[in-house]
């Protein structure tokens, strides 16, 4: 493996679904949630490079191989009437840990925030994930303290969904 400086940090194309889908599943493996680990190359396909993207990634090759990546979004701040980037899933290779590959992928992404004119960049962990928030901390991010996240998926989003009618 090559040392740092032989990192380069790219958008997607479509040609990279398969790759984004085995990152992926590599996150859902390390967070213990390979269970709920369903997406396909072509849900992938259509969310990331359809008429309507919903998100964005870009990718970290080192040496040539794919070695990490930042899967994000465009979020909303009413408070602030501007958009802002909300990063949905980070992930590096455990082979490609420690070159400085997530560190890359954050300041790239937080210099799109910054390039786009966006108020805020923000993103959850998982609060038995030690490394993460510590790595986080380092680039200066302070938890939301007194938020929770709240999720409505499945049956009970269905369920919710019905109660609209006309």
């Amino acid at each position: 493996m090559p040392d740092s400086h032989a990192i380069r940090l790219r958008p997607a194309v479509p040609a990279d679904v398969p790759a984004i889908l085995e990152l992926i599943r590599g996150l859902a493996e390390y967070e213990r949630l390979a269970h709920e680990m369903v997406a396909t190359a072509a849900d992938l396909e259509a969310a990331l490079f359809g008429p309507r993207p919903a998100a964005e990634v870009v990718l970290a090759e080192c040496d040539g191989h794919v070695a990490g990546f930042a899967l994000f979004f465009v979020s909303f701040s009413t408070f602030l009437g501007r958009p802002g980037l909300y990063l949905e899933d980070l992930f590096v290779r455990p082979d490609f840990r420690g070159r400085g590959i997530g560190r890359r992928l954050m300041t790239r992404l937080a210099a799109l925030a910054v390039e786009r004119g966006y108020g805020r960049f923000e993103w959850s962990v998982l609060d038995w994930n030690r490394p993460a928030i510590d790595f986080y901390r380092s680039l200066g991010a302070r938890p939301m303290d007194g938020w929770t996240v709240q999720r409505v998926d499945g049956e009970a989003l269905r369920a919710l969904a019905a109660r609209a009618g006309g």
